[in-house]
């Protein structure tokens, strides 16, 4: 299954190649400051493919905080956070805002609250290198970010 995403404005947007056609999805409502205050809903597999587009990267912000282990992209423009990355061991890892889909239909997204607060940095790498999206590219339509990226199929 093809996710098709993006913030407001479409600054930042991504194709999720999802294996299968999963009759539901799960999306974790972190209980984060940073995720309440932006509707973070964070979903992924680490079997998908993500392929993210930059357009004008001068207007995606990188924000992070506490461990500063996971970089969330926001859009300068419109205030949306279509994903957040962490780099670990030299590998790029992603999960992508279920509130950015534009083509799943809301009664597949099974979401729960979680609360990371407490976990120790150990584990918490070790978390996302098992559940997060371990093929991850970006490209960009100004050029500041690599050339377009082109969907895998």
């Amino acid at each position: 299954m093809l996710v098709i995403g993006r913030c407001h404005c479409g600054n930042i947007s991504f194709e999720l190649d999802w294996p299968g056609d999963p009759p539901e999805i799960a999306a974790r409502a972190c209980g984060c400051s940073f995720c309440t205050k932006h509707g973070g809903v964070w979903t992924a597999n680490p079997q998908a493919t993500l392929a993210v587009v930059i357009q004008d990267s001068a207007l995606v912000s990188k924000y992070g905080f506490g461990t500063r282990t996971a970089v969330f992209h926001v859009c300068s423009r419109c205030g949306a956070v279509p994903l957040a990355t962490s780099q670990i061991t030299e590998h790029l890892y992603a999960v992508v805002n279920v509130n950015t889909f534009d083509n799943v239909d809301p009664a597949w997204l099974r979401r729960v609250s979680v609360d990371f607060e407490g976990e120790n940095l150990e584990s918490r790498l070790a978390r996302r290198k098992q559940n997060w999206i371990a093929d991850v590219r970006f490209g960009g339509g100004d050029g500041q970010d690599g050339t377009r990226v082109a969907r895998r199929g």
